[in-house]
């Protein structure tokens, strides 16, 4: 393992990371409130004096910020002149209007510190040969990061993009890559392929992979089913990742599979409930985060919509940092059906489980009585009355109440999963307080 890239305050005690964050986070209070106009006005506004935040439990006073204030005030989170900007970027836009993120040269070091952190924690070095499943263009965050943070740590890394499978199994043939870094469920479209063309997979270079946006476990840490549908068909090495573009801060698996480590010199995080108060350790909590060494864009008690357990005690690669588990969903996707309450996560685990289910998205509206309501749109090229009622029974036998269910032709699930110009395959539909339902 490069032990440049497992610096000593990841193992160190929770007093020892408390101390180093307090520090740190002197300074970006300083420099926040100094070069944003939308900090400056937040201080003033609250009478906060940034020097006499000097403790992390001192976060309490300063007013938490989410995706509104971003997108209403974008510009004037921007601490630095176009002059000192290097990169933009904008969000994917999953939970509204997309935002800028604007980037300097050291932000763009950063960065690339923190994926060599990643791919470290994932057991990465030098002898990885990474192939990327993801874009590194159309104003998108995670490729450049991977790239950046493959280069620092000295391993080397094949472009390829998302999607194309012919070209991800010539790649692999030509090239030899050991690692993948891609969307989960693309694994299982390549692996696909691969069936349908006589393409021995399993005997391939191949042996990890790296996995983004999507999560392989449930609340406790188990694999859930889409990464035990991917493990049963190829047994390889699987990395869960969370991040985010606005933290620009990963957290990534081990090889124990106990959850994403935290990077204490990069940011400083928060578990936070429905009235902003912090959760103990057994209770999922909305992740809210303050960037550490941010210049370009940086956020202080920034609420990220997701929801995730977090886990505190050391790990067995040695690492004493918190870990984060799997988003089990986001606070404004939230659904109340029928006295229960659920994430989609929840839903989409059942979907992968059912192996006629080719692919779906999930709909959400409000009914006539103001409640909600969910729509199972379920891609598979078998219809019938004998198929819904299994599906509503998988449902019933694990959260107690079962959905409406429509059955599309595959294709035509695509195309709404994949509308033109998106950035993320779509699995949610939020209708809910629109237009009643047709």
């Amino acid at each position: 393992m490069e032990k440049s890239f497992f610096p000593a305050i990841e193992s160190q005690s929770s007093h020892e990371i408390k101390k180093f964050q307090e520090g740190a986070l002197s300074e970006m209070l300083r420099y926040a409130g100094a070069n944003s106009a939308f900090y400056k006005r937040l201080f003033s506004k609250h009478s906060i004096d940034p020097g006499s935040i000097r403790h992390l439990e001192d976060l309490l006073r300063i007013p938490l910020t989410d995706k509104t204030h971003l997108q209403q005030f974008n510009e004037e989170f921007i601490c630095v002149p176009r002059s000192r900007i290097v990169d933009y970027i904008t969000t994917s836009g999953t939970m509204g209007d997309p935002v800028t993120v604007a980037m300097t040269d050291s932000d763009l070091d950063r960065l690339a510190y923190n994926e060599a952190l990643s791919f470290t924690c994932a057991d990465g070095s030098v002898d990885d040969t990474y192939q990327l499943m993801t874009t590194l263009d159309r104003r998108f965050m995670a490729g450049m990061a991977y790239f950046l943070g493959i280069r620092k740590l000295g391993a080397s890394i094949v472009r390829v993009g998302n999607g194309i499978p012919e070209l991800q199994w010539d790649t692999i043939k030509r090239i030899g890559p050991n690692a993948i870094i891609v969307v989960p469920s693309f694994i299982l479209k390549i692996i696909e392929y691969a069936e349908q063309n006589g393409i021995d997979y399993r005997s391939s270079s191949i042996t990890k992979a790296v996995c983004i946006g999507e999560p392989l476990r449930n609340p406790d840490l188990s694999l859930n089913a889409l990464g035990r549908k991917i493990i049963e068909k190829w047994p390889l090495k699987l990395y869960s990742t969370y991040a985010s573009t606005e933290m620009a801060t990963t957290f990534t698996e081990c090889s124990a599979g106990a959850g994403g480590h935290h990077h204490p010199e990069l940011i400083i995080v928060e578990f936070l409930d429905d009235n902003g108060n912090p959760v103990e350790e057994d209770q999922p909590g909305e992740v809210t985060v303050t960037t550490l060494g941010v210049q370009g864009t940086p956020l202080l008690r920034f609420k990220t919509g997701d929801v995730c357990y977090h886990y505190t005690e050391p790990c067995s690669c040695g690492r004493t940092t918190m870990r984060l588990g799997p988003v089990i969903g986001r606070r404004k996707q939230m659904i109340k059906f029928k006295g229960t309450t659920l994430y989609p996560p929840a839903l989409y685990d059942i979907l992968d489980n059912i192996p006629y289910i080719r692919n779906y998205y999930v709909e959400v509206y409000t009914n006539d009585i103001g409640t909600d309501e969910i729509i199972i749109n379920a891609g598979t090229n078998q219809f019938s009355p004998e198929l819904e009622k299994d599906i509503k029974d998988h449902f019933r036998a694990r959260l107690r109440v079962a959905p409406q269910v429509k059955f599309h032709k595959p294709d035509e699930i695509l195309k709404v999963q994949f509308p033109e110009g998106g950035r993320k395959a779509m699995k949610f539909i939020d209708n809910r307080n629109k237009a009643s339902h047709s």
